[in-house]
């Protein structure tokens, strides 16, 4: 059963470890989304937070509605009701341009470029920020040589993307929006594909952009333990509702462990918060 009576005044709760209150730079208000070929309801949210200056993991099963929620907050997908507001503007009153300057996307369905160089497809982060018919600036040069630094990618600059493993795809696409360089990311499931180093690479540079730069970040994570690490909050999400949102400390408890993931685990919070798996659940 979902706890939305606990989400829905998440606003109320979001403070940083002395207490002060936090602002949010992305709000979902009573969202209900689906999609143009589902005659039914996927999500329903009265209320989603994405505070300033954090990193915010969406964790739960596949089919959850942790990716449905991720575009509608990235203008993506239009909710059938409700609205999403970023640092308080509708998403709706930015023009496509003028939205990209502002939010950084990667979504797991990237096109298929497979004769584009890395380098070419970093730079295609920069275009928010120049004309039609600007040239490439000297911003831009550094932009894309920080984000091929970020993402660990430099020795590959030259190769094709056809040429690539399914992981180094994947960092050339992070590193594209990398260089974006926007105040507000939202990434789904970045870690896809990566062995375990790219793994913590990936997240080391999320929680490096936003402690560093500021950047508010919104991630889905399948692995609850790497969420509950890298993490300031978690909104949980099971059957297309939120099951529960906040710090993870406070989230990630083995009574969520068995209602959203159907696993039987013990979580150890000292001297920092474990997840144990010992077995799956019977289904219900």
């Amino acid at each position: 059963m979902a706890q939305q009576t606990e989400t829905q005044t998440t606003q109320e709760r979001i403070t940083d470890s002395n207490g002060v209150a936090v602002e949010s730079a992305l709000v979902g208000d009573d969202l209900e989304l689906s999609y143009p070929t589902s005659e039914e309801t996927i999500v329903e949210c009265a209320r989603l937070d994405i505070p300033e200056n954090a990193v915010t993991a969406l964790v739960g099963p596949n089919g959850s509605g942790k990716s449905t929620l991720l575009k509608a907050l990235s203008n993506h997908l239009e909710p059938d009701a409700g609205s999403v507001t970023i640092h308080g503007e509708d998403l709706d009153s930015f023009d496509r341009k003028e939205l990209a300057r502002e939010l950084g996307v990667l979504s797991q369905e990237n096109d298929s470029l497979g004769s584009i160089t890395v380098e070419d497809l970093v730079y295609h982060g920069r275009y928010p920020h120049r004309g039609f018919f600007d040239g490439v600036s000297e911003a831009d040069h550094r932009a894309v040589e920080r984000a091929l630094d970020l993402a660990g990618i430099d020795h590959i600059r030259d190769a094709e993307l056809g040429q690539l493993s399914g992981g180094q795809k994947q960092l050339a696409w992070i590193a594209m929006v990398l260089a974006q360089d926007t105040d507000v990311l939202l990434l789904d499931e970045p870690t896809t594909f990566l062995d375990v180093h790219h793994q913590f690479r990936v997240l080391e540079t999320i929680r490096q952009l936003n402690e560093e730069k500021g950047v508010t970040v919104a991630v889905i994570l399948h692995d609850i333990s790497q969420a509950a690490r890298f993490a300031d909050y978690l909104v949980a999400m099971h059957d297309g509702e939120l099951y529960d949102w906040g710090p993870p400390a406070d989230v990630v408890t083995e009574q969520l462990l068995a209602d959203v993931f159907g696993v039987e685990a013990t979580v150890r919070y000292e001297p920092e918060l474990q997840v144990l798996p010992k077995r799956a659940l019977p289904d219900r």
